[in-house]
């Protein structure tokens, strides 16, 4: 099982490059890199439903999406059962994502953010916990909404 699963479209794959490097060379984590590798235009819902299946099916329990604005993957991962993905864009709003939304697919647009802070922000993700108590309640009441 990987700890980390992580897929891109073509705009957004050399940040996921660096990005699989420094989580694999810095924080030593197991990545299941899910593509893309190269500029090819390719439609990023078929790389959200790959990386959010594998979620559902317990291959990994967390994962990254990059395109280039982060919208349309977050669009797209949001439409799986048990999946909370949160499209960031600074620090505060990873920590917050993973505090009081327990998301576990953290979004980001490689147009628009540079490596450091996506490093950032992944390492602030990954490090923070869910607080539970109220949160829950909340995140329970997601699971109520129905199918879109």
């Amino acid at each position: 099982m990987s700890q980390l699963l992580i897929a891109c479209d073509h705009g957004a794959w050399s940040l996921k490059d660096e990005l699989v490097k420094h989580l694999r060379d810095k924080r030593g984590l197991e990545i299941g890199d899910l593509g893309v590798n190269g500029p090819d235009s390719v439609d990023y819902p078929a790389f959200a439903a790959e990386l959010c299946r594998r979620i559902g099916r317990g291959e990994a329990q967390r994962g990254i999406l990059l395109c280039g604005t982060g919208l349309g993957m977050s669009m797209a991962a949001n439409r799986f059962k048990g999946i909370r993905a949160a499209l960031c864009h600074d620090e505060f709003t990873a920590r917050m994502s993973r505090q009081h939304n327990d998301a576990n697919v953290l979004v980001i647009g490689g147009r628009v953010t540079g490596p450091g802070l996506a490093i950032a922000m992944i390492d602030v993700w990954l490090a923070e916990p869910f607080e539970g108590g109220r949160h829950q309640r909340r995140i329970d009441a997601l699971d109520t909404l129905g199918p879109i």
